[in-house]
């Protein structure tokens, strides 16, 4: 338990909580697959966990397609001082979410909702940072989550051992759909024997001051 310490830190007894909901209800839930059970901690919650590192502090984050919760929860026990919405469109998936957050009495918003649709962009539009894990390819997951970014906001994209292939087939629509910036970055490199790779793209500064109002009025 000495990484889940350090990964945790004061939130320790909260993601011992969280795996083992997952452990007890994930798979009859159809949240995690039954091959999942045994390596919960290394691929999910550590994984999930680390990203904390690419957050500022007291920022807004929205966690689309939260499904299971990941990397949602973990990175709401990480850092209770961001604001975060868990952003799912399935209501099985929502009564889940809710559970946990009322059972490890987390100050985390549940919304139920698809990135892409006018009232989601009304109510998280202007966030500071989108996470996403195994919801889409770069080119869907840019256009759904970019626009709920605030002008120089980022979205998180937590990608496997392909994410370099990925970043460079998708660059161009990713660019298109007003991403800016875009690199791929690690994260607990000195906690994980295998680090999570994540693609951070920021959202373009100027396409935000150039049809952000007129997009939000458009929608709203």
């Amino acid at each position: 338990m000495d990484v889940v310490e350090r990964v945790f830190g004061g939130g320790s007894s909260g993601a011992i909580k969280f795996a083992a909901l997952l452990a007890d209800h994930g798979v009859e839930r159809g949240l995690i697959g039954p091959r999942e059970v045994d390596r919960l901690w290394d691929r999910h919650l550590f994984n999930s966990a680390v990203l904390a590192e690419l957050v500022p502090q007291n920022c807004r984050v929205v966690d689309v397609g939260s499904g299971a919760g990941l990397p949602g929860i973990p990175l709401a026990i990480t850092r209770p001082d961001i604001r975060l919405t868990l952003l799912e469109p399935m209501a099985r998936r929502i009564a889940w979410l809710q559970e946990v957050v009322d059972t490890l009495g987390l100050d985390v918003e549940v919304m139920r909702g698809r990135a892409e649709e006018p009232e989601v962009r009304r109510r998280l539009g202007g966030s500071d940072v989108v996470t996403a894990r195994a919801v889409a390819p770069l080119e869907r997951l840019a256009k759904w989550c970019l626009p709920l970014l605030r002008p120089g906001g980022e979205l998180l994209a937590l990608k496997g051992a392909s994410a370099a292939e990925e970043l460079d087939r998708d660059a161009a629509a990713v660019a298109k759909a007003g991403g800016g910036r875009q690199r791929l970055a690690t994260c607990g490199a000195d906690v994980l024997e295998v680090p999570t790779t994540v693609v951070v793209i920021g959202r373009d500064e100027q396409v935000g001051r150039r049809d952000g109002g007129r997009r939000r009025r458009k929608d709203g």
